[in-house]
């Protein structure tokens, strides 16, 4: 995995920033993105090539708009020679019933969280064909496979991130390249942690108690997934032994599915 360059996007903070950190780990460069501008996200940049070694860098870009993409794919491309891993993992989320959801807040989760894997991944494939090696995972969910009320959003958007995922790895095996989802259940973000004091905040009652509240019909490990772990999967589907893995949705939901 040295030197190979490892484009992460919604990677400030939360799941993205944890996996950033085991592809680092692993001698990867890194490549962060968000929404932060570059002195606000300096010190999570900074830590993380502190911390492993390895060149970090920082591009802000809203993923909404299709031209920012361009300009950072093409900036990485010219400074680098292309992306050899991608995770698409940049989202945004809202909660409403169907018929009160915001029409605005429909489009930006189309152009945020799916539309964006689109133009990424169609931007990185030339220059991964032509190293004849690339590796592009989808970071989809539980709810890409089931759908739970007052998401639409972020249900459609997943679900249509596996087919995604299915037409890429169809269209790029033979070149080297593989394309993955990767389907977390419930993972302690700092997202998940507003909603998890809030909870405290009602109920009163202590944190144990108010974890397993919130992760009832979720996780049946009756614990969060760690975004760590995920970062260990991602980086197992880089090796030689996780060439052959193309086209999959690998859960690490602690059996929700199976349920």
């Amino acid at each position: 995995m040295k030197d190979k360059l490892a484009l992460v996007t919604g990677s400030v903070g939360g799941m993205g920033h944890a996996v950033a950190a085991r592809l680092a780990a692993a001698g990867c460069i890194i490549v962060l993105n968000g929404l932060e501008s570059a002195e606000a996200a300096e010190p999570q940049r900074e830590a993380l090539a502190k911390s492993h070694g390895v060149p970090v860098h920082y591009v802000q870009a809203d993923l909404a708009d299709p031209r920012a993409i361009e300009a950072m794919i093409a900036g990485l491309q010219s400074k680098f020679g292309g992306v050899d891993i991608l995770l698409n993992n940049a989202v945004v989320r809202h909660f409403a019933p169907i018929d009160e959801f915001p029409p605005d807040k429909w489009d930006q989760a189309i152009a945020v969280n799916l539309s964006a894997a689109f133009h990424t991944i169609r931007l990185c494939l030339p220059g991964m064909r032509k190293k004849g090696w690339g590796r592009i995972f989808n970071m989809t969910s539980v709810y890409g496979q089931r759908a739970t009320p007052n998401r639409i959003d972020y249900v459609t958007t997943k679900t249509a991130l596996i087919g995604i995922t299915r037409s890429v790895a169809v269209e790029a095996a033979a070149d080297g390249i593989t394309c993955n989802a990767i389907c977390p259940g419930a993972v302690h973000t700092p997202g998940i942690e507003v909603r998890i004091q809030g909870m405290l905040k009602k109920n009163g009652r202590s944190r144990d108690d108010t974890v397993r509240e919130f992760l009832v019909g979720k996780n049946p490990s009756g614990r969060f997934i760690s975004a760590e772990h995920i970062g260990d999967l991602i980086l197992f589907l880089c090796s030689e032994a996780g060439g052959d893995i193309n086209g999959a949705v690998m859960p690490m939901e602690g059996g929700w599915l199976a349920g």
